[in-house]
């Protein structure tokens, strides 16, 4: 198929989503930041407008990034100041998931940490000590500068047995100039130096999923993952069990969607296609029963363009 066919085939489907989206039980909803709502800290146009209907509906959500460096109080502030109000209890990162993840494996544990504030007071506030000797765990995330004297420590911690936790699998992240390495390229640098894998908490880790879900008492059946990456957002979504939106104002093209072995629900422009589909929430409305998705949750929109789920 010549990339204009391609083109035209997802144009296609494209125009079908405001109708379908409509008709769909959609009760919460889980969305990514970068590229979903701000794009190098501007706002996307039509994302205030979103989050002011979800807001409006009495729909809850969640915003998750697997950005480590800030708080929930700092990205607050920080969407904020782009037009965007969104309560700090509605973010979730990858250092807070992180930071629950090990307070379940191994409660009032020692971590060697390469973050920022995101990331350690994640783990301060689970009760987690933060240590250079002899620690449980070295956990890397995502900071502004890499220090090579940090990350030849945590070669040297891992190789003599401390357990290694990344908070997300993300090689490069956005930057004004261009993109910029990021927690999964050091991985990659202390794994090759280690031969030791990380456990990779972040998305696309169906495991952040269902925290977000119990963070919101929601259920996979009627809630949708909305993002900019097939590699995180859209995968991470369909392995969660969810309906998946990927919008075109982040890191995936029109024409790279089709060289995945899986697809979203819908692909739209941005989330300001989106605003029309919210519904209130009905007056003392039950939770919505789970649906039956058929197998591998495919669901065809269309009897050209299949949506089907990994596989």
């Amino acid at each position: 198929m010549s990339s204009t066919e391609l083109l035209k085939r997802i144009e296609h489907h494209m125009t079908l989503t405001a109708s379908t989206i409509s008709e769909t039980t959609i009760d919460t909803y889980l969305m990514d930041m970068d590229g979903v709502l701000v794009h190098e800290e501007r706002l996307i146009p039509g994302a205030d407008q979103f989050i002011a209907r979800l807001r409006e509906c009495g729909r809850r959500f969640l915003v998750l990034t697997n950005n480590s460096i800030y708080t929930p109080r700092d990205l607050a502030a920080r969407l904020h100041a782009t037009g965007l109000e969104v309560p700090p209890e509605s973010i979730w990162t990858s250092a807070l998931a992180t930071a629950q993840f090990l307070n379940e494996q191994r409660p009032g544990g020692s971590a060697y940490v390469i973050g920022e504030a995101g990331l350690t007071t994640a783990l301060h506030q689970v009760g987690y000590v933060l240590a250079d000797a002899d620690p449980d765990y070295v956990v890397l995330g995502e900071t502004r500068a890499y220090s090579l004297a940090a990350i030849t420590k945590a070669i040297r911690l891992v190789g003599r047995g401390a357990r290694f936790i990344a908070t997300n699998p993300d090689p490069t992240g956005p930057s004004p100039h261009g993109p910029q390495p990021a927690t999964g390229a050091v991985a990659a640098l202390i794994s090759k130096a280690t031969g030791v894998e990380p456990y990779y908490v972040g998305k696309p880790n169906p495991l952040m999923m269902r925290e977000a879900l119990r963070a919101i008492d929601a259920h996979s059946s009627s809630t949708v993952m909305i993002g900019d990456r097939m590699d995180t957002d859209v995968v991470a979504g369909i392995e969660a069990g969810l309906e998946t939106v990927l919008v075109l104002t982040g890191m995936t093209a029109k024409d790279q969607v089709d060289r995945y072995p899986y697809r979203p629900t819908w692909v739209l422009d941005s989330v300001a296609d989106l605003v029309d589909s919210v519904r209130a929430t009905p007056v003392d409305s039950a939770p919505s029963p789970r649906r039956s998705r058929g197998r591998g949750g495919a669901k065809v929109l269309d009897a050209e363009i299949p949506v089907r789920a990994a596989g």
